[in-house]
């Protein structure tokens, strides 16, 4: 039995969910409205009790035996499996990892910027592996690798905290970092409202300090930068 107007399910953007009268079992297991079981109903019996109610009978689990339907008003439904896929993406986001390579003698410039970069991951909730590897004699001073690595940690901790410990594994170290909750994560500073990695904050250039002081008198380009020029000028006073 369908209802006298077209399914719900023929609405654009609707998931391929079967509604109603596209049902095709005989028998379904049934959901209520209040989420209780109600048993096995012939399709006819379900689709009436869900018309009484002035909802639908919707299918969830089309490849059990029998299919599982639920007693739902459609429109609310598909907000529920839209924000379930949602949430499900936002965690599949959180699984990415992205890597960041640093070198035991990095220079500082390329630190900041693996710093940054770093951290943009972080904030999208992605996490970070760090490998730091070792090339020829850099081996025989593990020590200054383990030092960047913990370096950039302590820089990352606004931001992510390690899974575990560095490792030295074969010829490089290796650290996961993972996003810290957004409500105890710092925002990221590209976006120009992080609080400052110290605590303090900046101060504003005096830029107009210097306009307030009358200039100092210029010597005459004869005696540019002599020690001649202040004499000259207080003998011609």
């Amino acid at each position: 039995m369908s209802r006298p107007f077209p399914s719900r399910s023929s609405w654009s953007g609707a998931p391929s969910v079967k509604v109603n009268g596209k049902i095709r079992a005989r028998e379904v297991r049934v959901i209520g409205a209040d989420g209780q079981q109600l048993g096995v109903l012939q399709l006819a019996d379900a689709i009436r009790q869900a018309q009484a109610l002035g909802v639908d009978l919707v299918e969830i689990a089309p490849n059990a035996t029998p299919p599982v339907c639920r007693i739902v008003d459609y429109g609310k439904f598909r907000y529920e499996q839209a924000k379930k896929d949602k949430e499900s993406k936002k965690h599949q986001h959180a699984n990415k990892v992205k890597e960041v390579q640093l070198s035991p003698q990095i220079d500082p410039h390329d630190f900041g910027v693996k710093l940054t970069h770093a951290i943009d991951f972080l904030c999208e909730d992605m996490k970070v592996k760090v490998t730091l590897k070792f090339r020829g004699r850099e081996m025989a001073h593990k020590e200054f690798g383990f030092q960047q690595v913990q370096k950039f940690i302590t820089d990352l901790t606004l931001w992510g905290h390690p899974d575990f410990e560095p490792k030295l594994i074969g010829k490089g170290i290796n650290v996961m970092i993972s996003p810290l909750p957004k409500n105890k994560r710092a925002k990221n500073p590209r976006g120009g409202d992080a609080p400052p990695s110290n605590g303090h904050v900046a101060e504003k250039p005096k830029a107009q300090a210097a306009t307030s002081r009358p200039a100092p008198a210029q010597p005459a380009a004869g005696f540019a930068n002599t020690p001649f020029a202040e004499l000259d000028a207080k003998v011609s006073s």
